[in-house]
């Protein structure tokens, strides 16, 4: 039974290392620990409050980002829609020059067929003339005494004549 009970010897110079050490550690350890401990706990308030004013910053700032991307994506819709509004009205401004250039041209190209068929009308009625001249020019040369051979002279003639 000897092991399991201590000695009053070695109770006794336990007990007394024991509060040698306490109080040397109270001493001098033990204001330094509280005083990091108390520092540790004072930085991890302050990284405690700064993160959670950064997440604050941040979820404004996230608000921020959102705002402008939806006024970019406005302001892209709108140039989109002026730009789209801007094609239509070139291309029916485009629609209207050519319509307008078509009737021109169709007005021009009537005119000069109204004015070659006028010239075509005019000529045919100057070699009209011509021949009809000619045919009673050769008539008057050959006076004929007989009507039916005047008139078959004239039919002679008329087939001959070759209209250009």
């Amino acid at each position: 039974m000897d092991l399991l009970l201590p000695d009053f010897g070695l109770f006794f110079w336990m007990t007394l290392s024991f509060l040698i050490g306490f109080f040397l550690l109270k001493k001098f350890a033990w204001k330094p620990i509280l005083q990091a401990l108390s520092d540790r706990e004072n930085s991890i308030a302050e990284s405690i409050a700064t993160a959670e004013s950064m997440k604050i910053e941040m979820s404004n700032m996230k608000n921020e980002n959102e705002l402008l991307l939806n006024q970019a994506r406005e302001e892209r819709s709108m140039m989109l829609r002026d730009a789209k509004e801007t094609k239509e009205k070139m291309i029916n401004e485009a629609k209207e020059m050519a319509k307008e250039e078509a009737n021109r041209i169709m007005i021009e190209a009537r005119e000069q067929i109204n004015h070659q068929k006028n010239a075509a009308i005019i000529d045919v009625k100057n070699q009209i003339g011509t021949l009809v001249i000619e045919v009673a020019e050769k008539v008057l040369r050959k006076e004929l005494s007989n009507k039916a051979e005047q008139n078959n002279y004239i039919n002679s003639l008329a087939s001959e004549i070759k209209l250009n």
